[in-house]
This record gives C-alpha cells, structure tokens and sequence, in this order.
C-alpha cells in the first residue's frame, strides 16, 4: 500500500483537531490515520454469532504501545469489545509456558492450513493445522483445562489481564450466545475428541473456549499486549514477565504463518509483522523490540479480517518502513569506546611511585565500553575485536552500562570467548549492571569458569580494581604512611619552608572515623583539609564517586573560589588531616601575597590535569 494514502484530503480536517500542531509525529500520524480511514464504510459486522451484530460499525480506534511503555491511542480506543479469536495466540502461549512445547506439538501442528478459521478439516495424522484457526485453538483450551479442570478458563482470563495489564472482563451476553449457536465449534471439538487430541469432558472444554472468546478488551488493551510480545514477554507499562522469551518467540512465530486467517500470506507480504485478527474486529500486531499495535473497527472483509484494522497496519508499516524482514545493521556501532588507561585513569589518586607504574604499564589495561541491544551478531563483532588483544593486555574491561538487552545466543557466543581469555591468563572484569541483572545472570550462566569473571556495577570501580592488581603486579604498593610535612602537597608547591610552617600554626588537626562525612555539599565553604592519613572519597550527593584521595593530598580546596560546598566528602579509612580556615588563609595571604599567587597559580595546575583527563575521556568517545 502507498504510504500517501494516509495523508487526509482536506487540510481543515486535521486543523480541527485539537492539539494536532503540537502532537508528536507517530501521534500526529495515527492521527492522520483515523481520520482518513474512519469514513470507509465497507465490511459488514460479523453474524455468525447473533450478539456480535449489535455492534456499532462505526467505531473506529487504534492502540500503539512502544516497549519502553509509552501509549499511544486515537478515537474510539476505550471501547470495551470482545476478543475473540484474538485471544487465539495469547492462549497459545500459555499453554506452551504451562504444558511444555513437547506435548503442545503433540497434539497441535503449526503449518497454514489456507482455510477458512472455523474449517472442519485436520491434518493428515489428525491434529489441528495450527492454534490460529478453531481447531487448534479448541485443542490449546483443551490442554490447559486438563491441568486446571474447572479453573482452566480463570487461569486463562488472569493471563490475559497480566498480557493487557489491567484485570479483564468477560461479555456474558456475547459468551451465551455463542454457547447457544456455537454447534459448528462443538463438531470440531467432538472431532478432536475422537482423535484423542482433546481429553475429558468436552462441554466443559469448549465452555472455556467459549468464556476466553467473550473476554472484554479495548484497541488500548490488544496494544498492551502485543508491545508484551515485542519486549520479549514483559509488559512495558507495568514491567511484568508475563511470559517466558522463548515462548514469545514460538508465538510470534505462528502469528507471522497463520495469524490472519486465510490471507496470512498477502498479510506478510504487504505488512510483515507478525498479528492475530479476530471476528470482533481487532487486530493485533507485534514488532519484536519496536512496538505493539491493537486497532478496533467491527466491519469485517470476506477474509473475516477488520477492514479499517487492516488499511492502518498497512500505512503504518509502509510509512515507517517497519517489515520486519526488511531490516538492516550495522554491529560495529555496538562497541563504542575501545581504549587503554593512557591518560584515562580511574577517579582514585595515586602516590607518585604507583602512578609512574600506571604509566608504564597503561596497556596492560583493556576497556571496551558495549552499547545498545546485543545479539548474536554484535556479539560475534565483539568477540572478534576482543581476539586483538595485545598480549600484555592481561585485564579486560566489559562495560554495559549502556547495554538494556543480550540475547541468549549472544551471551552464549559471549560466554564461550571468556572462557578462552581466561584459558590464556586474561581476567575479564564485567561492569554496568547490579548481580542482579539478568544480563551478568545470562553471561556467568554460559562462562564455563564464572568463578574467574570480576563484576562491579560501576566503571570506575571496575578501572580501579585493576589499576590496583597492575600495581600490585609490579610490586608497587606499599604501606599507606602518614605525611605530617605539607610540603608534600601539591596545592602548596613551591613554597618556603617558613611559609609551610606559617600555615600549619594556622591549621587544626583533625580526626575522622571510618564512613563519616567530613564535608557536606551545600554547607559553606569555610576551610580546606591536608590528608595526613587514611583514605578519602568525593562524591556527589547522588553518590557518584568523583576522586578517591590518600595521604599528601588536599580535598575542599575548591573553597578558595567558591562560597558553598559542591560535593560530599566522605572518610573510607579512618582520618587524620590539617583543617585549615579561610579567614586565617585570607588574612595570612593579605600579608604575603606573593604566597597567594603561587597557591593560585599551583590550584589552577590541579584543575587544568582534571580537565585534561575530562577532555581525553570525551576525545576518546567522540572518536566512535
């Protein structure tokens, strides 16, 4: 379909409605959708069952969900109508989730049968064609109600509900007139029964199937669920797992083959994008990793598809391009830094001796930053890039900070090359996520040796640990000691040996314990501090580490420009340090200003070696 057939034929149309200047585009364009495709009477309302000829046919809504759970909906989108075969692939991969693939596959085949939904005909070896058409869908109830008996359809309504993310009613009118005219479907089941593919009491069963049919949804609730299916079975509004990926991928499967009655094939030629129709006239629609689509509309084509449904699918994927097979990639993009920690160093200051190794040995540091969705083969890309690594690049650091989702084949292709590094003496140091993530869970379950992975949640954290084992290595650590002479403060620099003497007079010996907080970002900033001993971090108020500073360092320094407190500073040791106040520092520097130009002059060397590692950080991004 030509995506110009959307546009409206009178621009007035649009200016009448309100707020349309300032919607955003894919608003703007359903928009645009609705009301060109509202006027288009043809179809009639499904007869078959007599309740399902009250239906208005004029309502007209449409649903489209994105899968970081924004919603989108146009006209009637609050409509309550009944699901009906709708319901068909929902139930489908509930039964998978509770029964197994195994016996689904036993009893239910997956191919299209390019006849009519409710056709009579099986398969050659007597199951069902698939669990689109009533056969097949007669058969999944079938299964679920041998687990369940008379909580079958309950368990059914209540996955529903997970699946549209709201509790979900059922039609009572549409459920008794289907029960009381469904004599076709009763054949089908007692079909079903003679071939053994449905066990037990067969008036219950199609009683359930007839309950799950008359559930009531709206454009909104079938856009719910199909942006579930697109998450890989996560509802993007509520953040539920309502169903397992796998099973997800099965489903969206079937859709794909079979979802759309007997015009499948033209339906994934002409839109591609897996759906389920139903007779009540909604459609639902599934882009893996994109979106979900539920249109509403009761007049019905002679494929027993929803033709105002059908006429949005088809602009909507022509539009934007959205076929699913016509896709493209580029897995380079997946890494989006690759460096060693030559002037990139983590935020912990270094004694003199152990930086001078980090200088030296800057390349036996690694650090991949990854980016964006991974899958097999983004990961295959990465695996590659990590088989360059220089020999004496003994640790690697993996940053997915920027990660949201790896797939399984991707964490396995993943897993298999750590194992490899770790078989050679690489140590892999995993960052980006909490333990918890099921990106590190889906990594360590596919690395043969996970006992050998590093993981921290932070980069930095990550950066230090192995700046420390390179130290380390290279027999560079040694005792913290404590330095009582502030002539070893890089802020006093060049500075006599009376002057340094004429400040301490001036300070205050200060002690802290482990965990307490020395400066308060916010508090004025009346003083600065000389390490003497232990350990110091600065933080920002969201916790966002900023430096880690030892003995012979200075921290709160930045008072001698500004009035208030920037960051927190916080004892990770226990502390001693001189405090030294601003007033005496300003009085004594009135008296000596020579001693306050050489302290500037030291205070803007310090600031211009931050920015200069700031800059080299961003160099290094923007050259990706």
């Amino acid at each position: 379909m030509d995506a110009r057939v959307i546009l409206p034929t009178s621009a007035n149309a649009l200016a009448r409605n309100t707020g349309y200047a300032t919607q955003p585009p894919l608003q703007r364009f359903l928009t645009s959708c609705y009301e060109e495709f509202k006027s288009d009477n043809s179809g009639a309302v499904a007869n078959y069952i007599p309740e399902l000829e009250r239906a208005n046919p004029a309502h007209f809504g449409i649903g489209l969900v994105t899968i970081d759970g924004h919603v989108y909906e146009i006209g009637d989108s609050a409509v309550p109508f009944t699901i009906l075969s709708v319901s068909k692939a929902f139930v489908f991969a509930l039964a998978l989730e509770m029964v197994g693939e195994e016996r689904v596959a036993a009893a239910i085949g997956v191919e299209p049968s390019g006849e009519a939904f409710n056709s009579i005909r099986l398969t050659a070896d007597n199951r069902p064609f698939n669990p689109m058409v009533n056969a097949g869908a007669i058969a999944c109830s079938g299964l679920i109600h041998q687990v369940d008996g008379a909580a079958a359809f309950e368990r059914i309504r209540a996955k529903l509900s997970q699946f549209a993310g709201r509790e979900l009613g059922v039609d009572d009118a549409v459920h008794a007139s289907e029960y009381t005219t469904g004599h076709r479907n009763r054949a089908i089941a007692w079909l079903l029964r003679n071939y053994l593919v449905l066990q037990g009491d067969v008036d219950a069963v199609l009683d359930t199937y007839f309950r799950q049919c008359a559930v009531l949804v709206t454009a909104r609730d079938l856009a719910v669920m199909a942006a579930t299916l697109a998450n890989r079975g996560v509802n993007p509004v509520t953040g539920v797992q309502v169903i397992r990926p796998h099973v997800v991928a099965r489903t969206l499967s079937v859709m794909t083959s079979s979802g759309m009655y007997d015009y499948a094939g033209e339906w994934i030629y002409r839109v591609g994008i897996p759906a389920k129709s139903g007779v009540g006239g909604g459609i639902v629609a599934a882009l893996p990793s994109q979106i979900g689509l539920g249109t509403f509309s009761p007049c019905l084509d002679s494929h027993g598809n929803s033709v105002r449904g059908l006429k949005v699918c088809e602009a909507l994927s022509a539009r934007f391009d959205l076929h699913m097979l016509n896709r493209s990639a580029d897995v380079r993009t997946c890494i989006i830094a690759d460096y060693d920690i030559s002037g990139i160093s983590s935020r912990r200051h270094r004694q003199p001796h152990e930086q001078q190794i980090l200088d030296d040995r800057h390349n036996d540091i690694r650090v991949i930053e990854l980016v964006g969705a991974l899958n097999f083969a983004a990961i295959d890309y990465v695996t590659r890039r990590l088989s360059t690594v220089p020999p004496n690049a003994s640790l690697l650091v993996l940053d997915f900070r920027r990660v949201p989702d790896l797939t399984e084949a991707g964490a396995r292709l993943l897993g298999e090359h750590l194992t490899i590094l770790g078989n050679i003496d690489v140590t892999a140091i995993l960052t980006g996520f909490e333990a918890t993530s099921p990106v590190w869970e889906a990594i360590r379950a596919q690395t043969a040796d996970e006992g050998r992975l590093r993981h921290f949640a932070l980069l930095d954290d990550a950066i230090e640990w192995a700046e420390d084992q390179v130290i380390y290595r290279h027999g560079g650590f040694t005792p913290l000691k404590e330095t009582s002479h502030l002539g070893e403060q890089a802020l006093l620099a060049e500075l006599t040996a009376d002057e340094i003497a004429a400040l301490a007079e001036l300070s205050t010996t200060r002690r802290y314990e482990a965990g307490q907080r020395i400066i308060s970002a916010g508090e004025p900033a009346n003083s600065l501090f000389f390490l003497q001993s232990g350990m110091v971090s600065v933080k920002l108020p969201s916790g966002v580490r900023l430096a880690s500073l030892g003995p012979g360092m200075e921290f709160g320094e930045m008072a001698i420009l500004e009035s208030q407190r920037s960051a927190d500073v916080w004892a990770d040791t226990p502390v001693k340090c001189l405090e030294l106040p601003l007033d005496a520092f300003t009085d004594y520097r009135n008296l000596r200003p020579q001693i306050a130009l050489q302290i500037m002059r030291n205070l803007s060397g310090l600031l211009a070696r931050r920015l200069i590692l700031a800059n080299a950080k961003v160099d290094l991004l923007s050259s990706y």
